[in-house]
């Protein structure tokens, strides 16, 4: 009989490794911290890739389903400078490589696919220590407890379930992102709404720039890049909305005046999102009846690839589950030696990824790039 798993976090890792065990008829249980499913804003879009996020909803069986929800044309790109001038212009080719989804879609199918009652929400975990024989007790703010046969921590950067594998936490990389939104842009915002186009925006400049997406709804979702110091965001105050957007919005002094609106006049309380990781090449002794999956296991700077290789690992790890009923521990060797070798990989192409978009050769090394991919 293949041990039951409890499974802590509900972020796409999370419900993938739950939907692939429920697959096979294994008994699974998720723990999360939020209220409910709607408590709060699950993030912008998400281009998922055919060889690992694409490739993790295939393996749970959700392909159809996620291809409904696909945003058609909001896998256009842009380049812009800090003058607002074009440099390159990539529409959406309706290929199936990358095509684009808001990550709270991709996270309601996954949980439309499990029974009612897999996710226990409002259980945010406080302590969990080993209970013998490979099982732990976890302790929830509520005063509630469990106790695992086979847990697994897809709790994210912060991740509580880490401490039983490794000592590392997260260090601040040196860049944060401030997210925003504007609204109905094509009657208010105009300017905006032209400079961004149909899909993706990058308006960069070394060590600085902003990300928008034009997403349903005549909305662009904002993220402004800073390479800054942590003292640096700290004497910002983002409880007060409007000193924080002009603050953040001094910085891009002298750069086109829709693009500053992209910060100035934004509809939405600027939100602070520093940016931490682990080491590259983070892993750990195997310790009997837990492990990692996602940003728990590795996070790192964000080149593209967090959602996607999280959701890989919760459908690896399943199948691995799967393959060894009554055998937890091969199952879970197995599981961490391809994604630990997966891991180290990424988190170094992250860094690169970072350095050609946000380096030196910001903007034209990219712009070259999706010049070249267009022709």
């Amino acid at each position: 009989m293949t041990t039951p798993v409890t499974i802590v976090g509900a972020g796409l890792g999370g419900l993938t490794l739950a939907r692939v065990l429920h697959t096979h008829g294994i008994a699974v249980t998720v723990y999360e911290a939020d209220a409910s499913a709607g408590a709060r804003t699950q993030g912008g879009q998400l281009d998922l890739h055919e060889h690992n996020g694409q490739r993790a909803l295939e393996i749970a069986g959700l392909t159809a389903a996620y291809r409904a929800i696909i945003h058609r044309g909001g896998g256009a790109q842009r380049v812009l400078d800090r003058h607002g001038t074009v440099l390159a212009d990539v529409p959406d080719d309706g290929s199936m490589a990358r095509p684009e989804a808001l990550r709270g879609d991709i996270r309601r199918i996954l949980l439309e696919s499990l029974p009612s009652g897999t996710v226990r929400w409002g259980r945010r975990l406080r302590t969990v220590t080993p209970a013998g024989g490979g099982r732990h007790e976890l302790t929830f703010t509520d005063g509630s407890t469990a106790v695992s046969d086979l847990l697994v921590g897809a709790d994210g950067t912060w991740s509580t379930v880490r401490a039983l594998l490794s000592t590392h936490v997260p260090a601040y990389a040196g860049l944060s992102y401030v997210d925003t939104f504007l609204h109905d842009v094509s009657e208010r915002h105009p300017a905006v709404a032209a400079a961004v186009g149909d899909g993706a925006t990058y308006a960069l400049a070394p060590g600085e720039g902003f990300l928008a997406h034009r997403e349903r709804g005549d909305t662009v979702h904002v993220y402004v890049v800073l390479h800054r110091p942590a003292a640096w965001f700290e004497d910002i105050d983002f409880t007060d909305a409007g000193t924080a957007r002009k603050r953040v919005a001094a910085e891009f002094d002298g750069w086109a005046p829709a693009l500053v609106s992209l910060i100035a006049d934004a509809d939405t309380a600027p939100v602070l999102r520093a940016v931490h990781r682990l080491p590259d090449r983070h892993r750990w002794d195997r310790v009997p009846g837990v492990t990692l999956l996602g940003d728990a296991a590795h996070v790192t700077v964000p080149g593209g690839e967090g959602a996607n290789v999280a959701m890989l690992d919760g459908a690896e790890l399943g199948q691995a589950i799967a393959r060894h009923p009554g055998a937890p521990e091969d199952a879970l060797a197995e599981y961490e030696r391809v994604m630990f070798d997966r891991a180290g990989a990424e988190a170094v192409a992250a860094h690169e990824t970072i350095e050609f978009i946000f380096g030196a050769g910001a903007p034209h090394a990219l712009a070259g790039l999706l010049n070249g991919a267009g022709t």
